[in-house]
Parts: structure tokens; C-alpha cells; sequence
């Protein structure tokens, strides 16, 4: 008999915490950084969180579905490890609650990169919301007087590019795939890719004081390893627009975390950048939810 699907209040508080533990992140991880190159940080990260995983997980992979597994999760891995990277190099040159909004970019993307690769005609709504996710970002980007984008503001666009793709894939395979597989395939290929590349893209600075163990435990556990299990579950009895308008909620909490720790307050054009970020994502998301 096949298992009933669980509630929906449950489904949905999981991807709630999910979207509070990322957006926790942005500070500690931006403190790591002072300490530790990005790549380096991240294949350490993958790396445990892998670990980790294969534990919890090891004996439930279906291996009679490994070839697809495989398939999936290397395309979630890559599309994952590309959003972290850039984000990450990104969190250098910004603060973590910019990071944040400009992060949640990647919600109102969801619906436009789905129309290129299924030719599905985005709905007026959610053009609006490209529109004004566009607006939003221009505001908090682009230094006033100068029409050029921060080093930093823009990695974090490309990440949101990475990051909708990465919900993409879970949304289109998760249903049908071997999630406990999924879930520790798309971790290990991130940390594969990191630890064939962090020697060579970036001089390599490797010291650990207490903030830089901190943040690996706290990211690759909590963030990674338990983060990434939950919304793949989640993923397997939702779909990619309900991820996607829960999601929202991360940027909040990314500025809430950074305002009581680090005192980050938005500028008047920044917050009205903010405002029409999240007034993007609601607008297209809640549409598309009704």
C-alpha cells in the first residue's frame, strides 16, 4: 500500500524552517569568510554535510534506481555548488541582508526560466513580478549617480539564477526519484566539484578559529545536511511554486538575523528596493498558488 502523503501544514512548516535556517546563515558565514578562502569553506561544508548524510541515509538508497539517482542528483549538485559559490564570493563585497533580498531574486526567476526550457507563456502577473523584482534590484544595487552594479550584488544575481534552476530540477524529478539518494548524491557532488577546484581559483587561506569551526558545523549540519534532506522531502509532496512563495520568507529573516547581530540597517532606497522585491515574489507566487 502506498504511504498517504502528510499534511500540508507539515510540508509547509518544513520549508518554512528551512528558509529560517539559510537566512541565519548569511552572518556567520560572512564572518567565516574573513578567515577562510570561499571555496575551501564550501568543499569543507559539502564535504561533512555528505558525510553526514551517507550516516543517516546509507542504508535506505534504493540501489536498484542508483543510474537515475545519479543522473538527478548531479545536475541538483552542480546547480547547487554554482548558487553557494556565488554566493558566498558574493557575501564578501556586500552585507548579509542585501545578500539576502537580492538572493530571493531567484523566486520571481523560477517562472521565466521555466518558459525557456517548457515554452509555457509566463502569465501577465508574473512578467509584473519579473518587472518589479528587476526594480527592486536596480534600487538596492546600483550605486546612486552611477548606473553600475556592485562586485558583490551581481554574484549574488548569478546565484539567484543557480539557485532557481537547482528548485527547477528537485521540482521536476523529486516526485518520481529515490529521495534519501537524491538527497546524499546532489551533496557529495557539490563536494566533489569544490575539492577539485578550491587549489587552483583562488590563493588559499586556511585558518580556523573558533567562528570559521562554528559556521562549518552550523552550515554543513544544520544548513546543508539537515537543510537540503528536509526540502527535498518536501520538494517530493509540493511543487516548485509553493517552494518558491514559502522561500520568500528567507530574505526576511537574512536582514532580521543581520540587523540584531551587526546592527545592517537599509537605506530608505535600499528598503523600498527590498519592499519591491518581496512585493515580486508575493505577487507572483500567490497568483500562481490560486
Amino acid at each position: 500500500m502506498k504511504p498517504s502523503a502528510p499534511p500540508h501544514w507539515r510540508v509547509d512548516l518544513s520549508l518554512v524552517l528551512v528558509a529560517l535556517i539559510w537566512g541565519a546563515t548569511f552572518v556567520l558565514v560572512k564572518a567565516a569568510l574573513a578567515h577562510i578562502s570561499t571555496i575551501l569553506f564550501l568543499t569543507l561544508r559539502f564535504a561533512l554535510a555528505a558525510a553526514a548524510l551517507l550516516l543517516i541515509f546509507g542504508r535506505r538508497i534504493q540501489r536498484g534506481r542508483l543510474p537515475q539517482t545519479l543522473r538527478i542528483g548531479i545536475l541538483a549538485g552542480v546547480c547547487l555548488f554554482a548558487g553557494y559559490t556565488l554566493q558566498t564570493f558574493g557575501l564578501k563585497f556586500t552585507t548579509p541582508g542585501k545578500a539576502g533580498f537580492l538572493t530571493g531574486l531567484y523566486i520571481p526567476l523560477v517562472p521565466l526560466i521555466a518558459f525557456a526550457l517548457y515554452r509555457k507563456l509566463p502569465r501577465t502577473t508574473e512578467i509584473a513580478g519579473i518587472l518589479l523584482a528587476f526594480s527592486g534590484m536596480a534600487l538596492i544595487s546600483f550605486e546612486p549617480g552611477a548606473w553600475r552594479i556592485g562586485l558583490g550584488d551581481f554574484l549574488i544575481v548569478l546565484c539567484a539564477v543557480a539557485y532557481a534552476f537547482h528548485i527547477l530540477v528537485l521540482g521536476h524529478f523529486a516526485k518520481h526519484a529515490d529521495v534519501p539518494g537524491l538527497t546524499v548524491v546532489q551533496i557529495a557532488m557539490g563536494a566533489l566539484i569544490g575539492a577539485g577546484c578550491f587549489w587552483w581559483v583562488e590563493p588559499v587561506q586556511a585558518d580556523f578559529p573558533a567562528i570559521v569551526w562554528i559556521a562549518l558545523l552550523v552550515t554543513s549540519l544544520l544548513a546543508t545536511a539537515f537543510a537540503f534532506a528536509l526540502q527535498t522531502w518536501a520538494q517530493s509532496h509540493t511543487s516548485p511554486t509553493r517552494t518558491a512563495l514559502i522561500f520568500s520568507l528567507e530574505p526576511v529573516f537574512a536582514l532580521a538575523v543581520s540587523w540584531q547581530f551587526t546592527g545592517e540597517v537599509l537605506s530608505f532606497r535600499a528598503a523600498l528596493g527590498a519592499a519591491l522585491i518581496l512585493a515580486s515574489i508575493l505577487l507572483v507566487e500567490v497568483r500562481r498558488s490560486s
